[in-house]
């Protein structure tokens, strides 16, 4: 895994616009939310401390000691390569959403894509052809921390082959600020499954992780059973939740299913972020999976936006529409 120099780290106190600017395009998270994370307070000031017995007032907690606060970014399902009816602005989608986030203010202290970079296909000179036009859209970011795992659709044909190339390990793991961030590859091995070499892995470096140090895994695939008909889980998920359940403070986040979804299992919190590239049904909402079609009179089509509001020590999340550019983007020749 490519793990770049972290730039200069910044107050992470953003203005109402800035957050606004990133939550259009992508999810931004506080590190102080990682504590308790909810779907309501995902950027905000600390979470109150976990009380054990009689703590002196102004005294941290363990847990809050380890953190110093700061944000990061994840963006999901971008699918660069797309075309179809489904979303009619896939040219310039990814392009335009790197534009906004370079335009907000504040620089992130890093940005972790979710997989699915790329549109899938059995042509293996176009998968990487796709796979350098996406690095290269991306490497305009001013966030030069990165890091990728892929998607079904990067790595399913030749079980990640063409990632590792251009983007280096399909899983690992890096320290931030006393948390400690794991990528898991839940696509490359067939029957979307984890596969017990990356267990095993995991394991051993679970092992080396305080139990009170907060941990965030990155996947693609929800590791719990969402809707297994349509994919939406990974086959030996549970064992991955299982290792990682023994720790206090545990946050996934994920992508695959192209909206908006929160979930627990036990005390691990998961959430899903909307693609970049069109919204999928509820789970179960429909017969069959598909695409949501493309509503010409929307603004947000799916996409996403969200309002941010202080409410009593937190900060609360709202969807509103995403505005697409005026003038199309061209693309990467």
């Amino acid at each position: 895994m490519k793990n770049p120099q972290d730039p200069k780290s910044v107050e992470p106190r953003l203005s109402r616009r800035d957050l606004l600017n990133l939550l259009g395009v992508c999810g931004v998270v506080s590190a102080s939310q990682l504590l308790g994370c909810s779907p309501q307070a995902l950027v905000g000031p600390a979470a109150p401390a976990p009380r054990t017995g009689p703590q002196p007032k102004g005294t941290a907690s363990p847990e809050q000691a380890l953190l110093q606060d700061f944000l990061f970014l994840q963006l999901t399902d971008p699918h660069w390569g797309y075309s179809g009816a489904n979303n009619p602005e896939a040219s310039h989608t990814l392009i335009d959403a790197i534009r906004r986030i370079n335009e907000t203010a504040v620089v992130p202290d890093f940005i972790v894509f979710t997989g699915d970079l790329t549109q899938t296909t059995d042509d293996d000179a176009l998968r990487r052809r796709r796979m350098k036009e996406f690095k290269s859209i991306v490497d305009e970011l001013k966030i030069k921390t990165r890091y990728f795992i892929p998607g079904e659709h990067d790595a399913g044909p030749d079980g990640g082959m063409a990632f590792r190339e251009i983007f280096g390990e399909t899983h690992g793991t890096f320290e931030h600020k006393g948390v400690h961030f794991v990528l898991i590859d839940n696509v490359s091995a067939a029957g979307s499954q984890i596969g017990a070499a990356q267990l095993d892995w995991l394991t051993k470096d679970l092992a080396k992780v305080p139990l009170e140090q907060p941990v965030v895994v990155f996947a693609h695939r929800p590791l719990f059973e969402l809707y297994p008909s349509w994919d939406w889980t990974t086959q030996d998920g549970g064992q991955a939740i299982e290792l990682l359940s023994g720790h206090k403070n545990v946050t996934v986040f994920y992508g695959h299913i192209h909206q908006e979804h929160h979930f627990k299992t036990g005390n691990i919190e998961h959430h899903a972020s909307r693609s970049l590239i069109f919204p999928l049904p509820a789970p179960g909402s429909v017969p069959k999976k598909a695409p949501l079609p493309w509503d010409a009179a929307a603004r947000d089509h799916g996409l996403g936006y969200r309002d941010i509001r202080e409410e009593t020590g937190h900060v609360a999340i709202e969807e509103l529409p995403f505005a697409p550019s005026a003038t199309p983007t061209s693309s990467p020749s």
